[in-house]
């Protein structure tokens, strides 16, 4: 029982960190059509100016003005750098999103240095907040996912009760109307993509306290999210967020079992295994990090278009 509650406890806040990154990629691409290679150099962004804000006025204040930073970066990439690159095709975009991955992740450690970093938390958030079973579930947990569902309710209500939001929906389905109707488009664009990466400096203020900040932060999550768009659906805003959950619940409940794959083969009445297989005495916790590319894989096989795609 205790093992089970903690897992999915633990579990449910990590997909929520993931989607708090996978929900701003998602908007950018049902707007955009780009497949943002740079997201997770926000998401880092994030993390470092939230520490640098952190180290002078407090955590709080950076929890405001870190997200906001990365906005306005992101609005700036987005207007200098890719919408020169919109008449051209995807290509050019993608490759300019990779190419800025790399580039940030060099900015970074020339300002911050190259030592991972960890800003201490508000005395608020420290200690548990609950124990059950001898064991203690961290405050610091429950508000990073008080915040993923508070972002997720916002941004519900944002684009489905809201003029500003029937203005996004109008631009994404049918933006020469929208335009004729004295709307500016490639402005829309502009803040969707900045609110996307506002949303991904937020889950580096979230993550960077869970997670240690450091350079190779963008690196660890970025291909992860990618799995998460994809197998949630591209361009699904709920289907980024079952996905989320999924691989969150499925990754931290792998880390935690030391069986190895032969002795679930066994208990599963498979035969017994030979003890000198060693793929089959590998342990269950071993394989976590693999887990979502194998759900890749067999959602591109037998579901292509992802949980709650439209898009083949």
């Amino acid at each position: 029982m205790e093992f089970t509650i903690f897992t999915l406890l633990n579990g449910v806040s990590y997909g929520l960190l993931l989607f708090m990154l996978s929900s701003g990629l998602t908007l950018i691409f049902s707007m955009m059509g780009v497949l943002n290679f740079a997201h997770a150099s926000f998401y880092m962004l994030g993390a470092y100016i939230a520490y640098t804000i952190a180290s002078r006025i407090g955590f709080w204040p950076a929890l405001v003005l870190a997200p906001l930073a990365v906005g306005v970066l992101g609005a700036l990439v987005e207007r200098y750098g890719l919408r020169p690159l919109h008449k051209v095709g995807h290509i050019p975009e993608l490759l300019f999103t990779f190419g800025l991955s790399y580039l940030t992740v060099e900015l970074v450690q020339l300002v911050w240095g190259r030592t991972a970093l960890r800003y201490p938390l508000p005395a608020a958030l420290e200690g548990p907040l609950f124990t059950l079973f001898s064991t203690s579930f961290p405050k610091y947990r429950a508000f990073m996912m008080a915040v993923a569902l508070a972002m997720l309710g916002s941004t519900w209500l944002l684009l489905t009760r809201t003029r500003i939001g029937l203005v996004i929906q109008a631009a994404l389905t049918h933006p020469e109307a929208a335009e004729a109707l004295g709307h500016n488009v490639p402005r829309i664009f502009m803040g969707v993509f900045g609110g996307g990466s506002a949303l991904a400096g937020l889950a580096g203020v979230i993550g960077g306290q869970v997670f240690v900040t450091e350079p190779a932060m963008a690196a660890t999550v970025g291909s992860i999210i990618f799995v998460v768009v994809v197998v949630g659906g591209m361009g699904s805003l709920a289907g980024a967020f079952i996905a989320s959950l999924l691989i969150g619940v499925m990754q931290t409940a792998a880390v935690a079992l030391d069986h190895t794959l032969g002795g679930l083969l066994a208990s599963l009445g498979m035969g017994a295994v030979a003890p000198g297989s060693a793929l089959l005495n590998i342990t269950i916790a071993q394989t976590s990090a693999i887990l979502p590319y194998v759900l890749l894989v067999l959602m591109l096989i037998f579901r292509p278009k992802g949980l709650l795609g439209t898009r083949e």
